[in-house]
């Protein structure tokens, strides 16, 4: 893994994690959040920084490894599909806390798994290890769609 990869991976990363954060911390703090219904296996929100950092670590790790592994059509496509990943990332966060809009944010990460999976599955297949520091954001990402879907749910109608 080359250097000036990593850094602009890491970059590109903490944009997004910024993004994310910002809607984030308006969003939870607001009534509207407060008052939405959860589920009793919600983590606490101390939880989500404490599991989002060495995630997002790990993205940009990866990203760099598979980015320094591969050329031509295939780092193309991998960058690509790097770019679309994180937009659908930073993307949740301002649907779900800044537009307010729980159900917008499940089908917007409904198309996050999809794209995790995509890219899961080409690093994996430049390099085993980058694919598998890849698994734990796809886990995390599943379930992140089942509490959102609770929520969704439990929201219903309100």
């Amino acid at each position: 893994m080359r250097v000036p990869t990593l850094v602009k991976t890491a970059a590109a990363v903490t944009a997004t994690a910024a993004a994310g954060a910002a809607a984030t911390s308006t969003g939870t703090s607001t009534r509207w959040y407060r008052r939405l219904r959860k589920p009793a296996w919600q983590p606490p929100s101390a939880a989500f920084p404490l599991v989002w950092t060495p995630l997002y670590g790990l993205i940009a790790l990866t990203g760099a490894r598979t980015l320094d592994r591969s050329e031509g059509p295939e780092r193309a496509a991998f960058a690509r599909g790097y770019a679309l990943n994180l937009a659908l990332n930073a993307g949740w966060s301002a649907l779900f806390f800044g537009a307010r809009k729980p159900g917008a944010a499940l089908a917007g990460i409904a198309a996050l798994n999809a794209s995790n999976l995509v890219l899961l599955r080409r690093a994996a297949r430049t390099d085993r290890p980058a694919g598998a520091a890849l698994a734990p954001y796809v886990a995390w990402t599943l379930f992140a769609t089942a509490l959102n879907g609770a929520i969704v749910g439990l929201n219903r109608g309100r």
